[in-house]
Formats: C-alpha cells, structure tokens, sequence
C-alpha cells in the first residue's frame, strides 16, 4: 500500500503535467479561446506533424462558441476553420512561425495545435503571438442571414503574451 502511494504520488508532482494556461479571450461573435501549453505528443498522420523527438512542446487554442453567443449555437461547440498562426519568440530574439492545425483528442475534443520546437534556449522566456484570421477564398460559403447580421464570420486578431516560462511543461510527458 505505501509503495502504491508513493509512486501515485510520484506520478502526479513529477512526471505528469496539466496544460499550462496562456491566456482567455472572448471574440466577437461569442467565440472563447483558450491558449495552452500542454506536453509535446505524437501526432497522426505522423508524416505530417512534428514528431516528440524533434518538439519542444505542444501549443493549443480551444476556440469554442460561448455561452452567450450571439448566433444562438451551442455552447462549447468547436468553432472550426479558423486559420491561426503562432510566432515565437525568444528574448534573444530568435523567432519560429507555425500553423496551428485542427486536431482531436479525448481530452479537448477538437481544437487547433502544434508540436514545435523552441527557436532559443528553453530555459529562455518566451513571448507568443497567436493571429486569428477568418477562412480565406473558399474555404467557408457564408449565408446570406449570417452577412446580414454579422457581415464577415470573424474579424482578424491578434493576442500576445510575454515572459512566458515553458520549462515545466517541457520537461512533462503525457
């Protein structure tokens, strides 16, 4: 029994980790985002995705319609075909830009992410900027009631976050 507690509690303090929070917003029209820095993973197709070995850590935006939203849908729904890029940057200055993809897990159900690799020192801060953008080209057909009441389906934004530490979630596994 003691040895079970023990390694319960080895498990928890050490070597498994919750996600670590960024930030929350609220867009209109009644979109809330989570920005999470959670351990690297493995990605299917792997050919596709950055694999454990060669990432640092796993970035996330659950982005799911609110409560309150003014379209009247479901809260917590996924809010898809969002386009989101993320850029990182040491305080060296060294920067990396990726895209972050839809993905599926059992945790968060869907939500957009990426594997990637630090571009400096991970003991280093680090200052993140996520851009949202609105589907490009034909990527989503808006009706004509949606344009009436909302115009476009999202407005671009962008939300920064600095001196962000990620050791703790770089040194966790899942």
């Amino acid at each position: 029994m003691t040895k079970t507690l023990l390694f319960l509690t080895l498990l928890s303090s050490s070597v498994f980790c919750e996600e670590m929070i960024i930030g929350e917003e609220k867009i209109f029209p009644g979109i809330d985002l989570v920005f999470e820095a959670a351990p690297k993973d493995e990605i299917f197709p792997k050919e596709y995705y950055p694999s454990k070995p060669s990432s640092d850590l796993h970035i996330e935006l659950l982005a799911t319609w609110s409560k309150d939203n003014e379209a009247g849908f479901q809260a917590g729904g996924f809010v898809p075909y969002l386009d989101i890029d993320l850029q990182i940057t040491g305080k060296n200055g060294s920067s990396k830009i990726y895209r972050l993809t839809p993905h599926i897990n059992l945790k968060d159900s869907l939500h957009y992410a990426q594997n990637i690799k630090l571009p400096a020192d991970p003991n280093e801060s680090y200052k993140v900027r996520f851009k949202i953008s609105p589907p490009s080209g034909e990527d989503l057909g808006i009706h004509k009631d949606w344009k009436l009441n909302f115009n476009n389906f999202i407005k671009p934004h962008v939300f920064e976050y600095e001196d962000l530490d990620f050791k703790k979630i770089i040194s966790a596994t899942r």
